[in-house]
């Protein structure tokens, strides 16, 4: 089976062959920069859609985000495969791998890590990297950006003052009227873990509250962003969300 090491023949760059990690790689948003978008962990499938000088632009298949990637990172560090197909799992089967996802998270927080735009491997993750890392950890993929995983859940009606509806596991969304910028993940009790950035006052994997009389400056940032929740009651098919 062939391997990125002969990436550069002209019969192997077609667009759509599938590809499978055998090592971490870094994806960026643009074909120059260095603005780091998303990473992609051993095992990974992801699907060819062109070239540009030194950068591949590839789509992760598992969550359908599309980035690009040096070259030189992915000599010899992937193989072709066969495509891959989204796990069917049910909403009670999800259900009862959240105690997974939850203890997963909880390692993630106990691990020396700061958090890192674009960080979708441990240690160092950003919000919605670590959500999809804890779900991807017991076989349940969801969307890459914090946006999109408030588009993809089931809606959970929820205010600061109103908590009833929430369960272990559902995913509290914050930002602005207009867009999602911020995820965490619910403990209970309106308690949620989640990774955050040094200017609300922590530098990394964290656990607040949506509760009032919680005084710790990331917690009274995060309370006035909260825009609802959301239950994850399905697999990412793999397609592309905008």
């Amino acid at each position: 089976m062939a391997t990125l090491s002969t990436l550069l023949a002209p019969d192997l760059m077609t667009p759509g062959s599938t590809w499978q990690l055998l090592s971490s790689i870094n994806g960026f948003a643009r074909s120059t920069g260095n603005s780091l978008t998303t990473q992609a962990c051993p095992g990974r499938r992801f699907q060819l859609l062109g070239r540009d000088r030194c950068r591949l632009q590839v789509q992760l298949l598992e969550d359908g985000y599309r980035c690009w990637v040096p070259i030189d990172e992915l000599l010899g560090q992937a193989k072709q495969c066969i495509p891959w197909r989204p796990p069917q799992l049910t909403e009670a089967e999800i259900q009862r791998r959240l105690p997974a996802v939850q203890s997963w998270s909880a390692r993630a927080e106990q691990q020396v890590n700061r958090y890192l735009w674009g960080g979708t491997t441990e240690p160092d993750m950003d919000c919605s990297g670590l959500m999809q890392m804890a779900f991807a950890s017991q076989g349940i993929w969801i969307p890459r950006d914090a946006y999109q995983q408030e588009r993809f859940c089931q809606p959970v009606a929820v205010t600061v003052g109103a908590l009833g509806l929430l369960r272990p596991g559902d995913l509290i969304f914050f930002g602005s009227a207009r867009r999602c910028t911020h995820v965490g993940i619910h403990l209970g009790g309106g308690y949620y873990r989640h990774s955050s950035g040094r200017e609300h006052g922590r530098n990394g994997i964290g656990i607040d509250s949506l509760h009032p009389q919680d005084a710790h400056p990331v917690a009274r940032h995060y309370r006035r962003e909260l825009r609802g929740a959301g239950r994850v009651v399905r697999c990412h098919d793999g397609s592309q969300l905008s």
